[in-house]
């Protein structure tokens, strides 16, 4: 009967080692650990976008980088890329950078256990087969990270990064100009800005907020003195050299 009374015990402390990883979702946690968060170089700031490919809107978002002359790194989705291969070959042609988003947009404490690691492993061979190149960061959905996605990460050379600021894009009444006020206060050297290239996972056409805010967002760290580019060029700390060759 004693080992019994200890089984509600186990499973909290089992609960507690696949949740605790969660907690870097919350900002305070993220200001700990800035490699995690995507701090970067001081005179850089690194400029991503989840949830793609999407053909109806991922492509405006490559013209409009394309006449700003700047690069950023896209976290795509493996259900979308497998879709929409062609947007990704795109987006690794015009010079930008693929990073893995989890293959559905599914919170990582909520998934079956070894789906996260399986659905990790499939994406990641997606993007080297469609692009010819390997991913080198993970950002999960939502940004909430499980002990299993940890290791399935690193089992598969992942290096998992959240973000510094985001422009809460995903609402039906963001507009560019709430976008850019949310994300004013922490535009600053070594932020890591998060922004949505598609609604797939959000409110119908709100890709369209962030869109409008782009170019302020870019010319804003210009006028700072600051670079933007992709992560890969953010000397993220902790990071070393990142190289997505396959």
């Amino acid at each position: 009967m004693a080992r019994w009374a200890a089984l509600p015990v186990a499973l909290a402390g089992l609960a507690l080692v696949h949740a605790g990883p969660a907690v870097t979702w919350l900002p305070a946690v993220r200001r700990a650990l800035p490699g995690l968060a995507g701090v970067g170089s001081a005179g850089h700031v690194a400029l991503t976008f989840d949830d793609g490919p999407d053909p109806r809107s991922t492509p405006r978002f490559l013209e409009e980088l394309g006449r700003l002359g700047c690069r950023a790194t896209f976290f795509v989705l493996g259900e979308m890329l497998e879709r929409h291969p062609e947007v990704a070959r795109r987006i690794v042609a015009e010079g930008h950078e693929l990073g893995l988003h989890g293959w559905r947009h599914v919170n990582t404490l909520l998934a079956r256990p070894g789906e996260v690691a399986a659905e990790m492993g499939r994406a990641v061979d997606l993007v080297r087969e469609v692009t010819g190149f390997r991913p080198v960061w993970y950002r999960p959905p939502y940004g909430v990270l499980s002990a299993e996605a940890l290791v399935a990460a690193r089992l598969c050379a992942l290096r998992p990064v959240l973000w510094t600021v985001w422009g809460k894009d995903w609402t039906a009444e963001a507009s560019p100009a709430s976008v850019m006020a949310t994300l004013l206060p922490g535009l600053r050297g070594g932020a890591t800005v998060l922004l949505h290239d598609s609604d797939h996972t959000a409110a119908s056409e709100c890709w369209r907020s962030a869109l409008g805010a782009l170019p302020e967002v870019v010319e804003r760290c210009r006028r700072m003195g600051l670079r933007v580019g992709a992560l890969r060029e953010h000397g993220v700390a902790g990071a070393g050299a990142v190289s997505g060759a396959a």
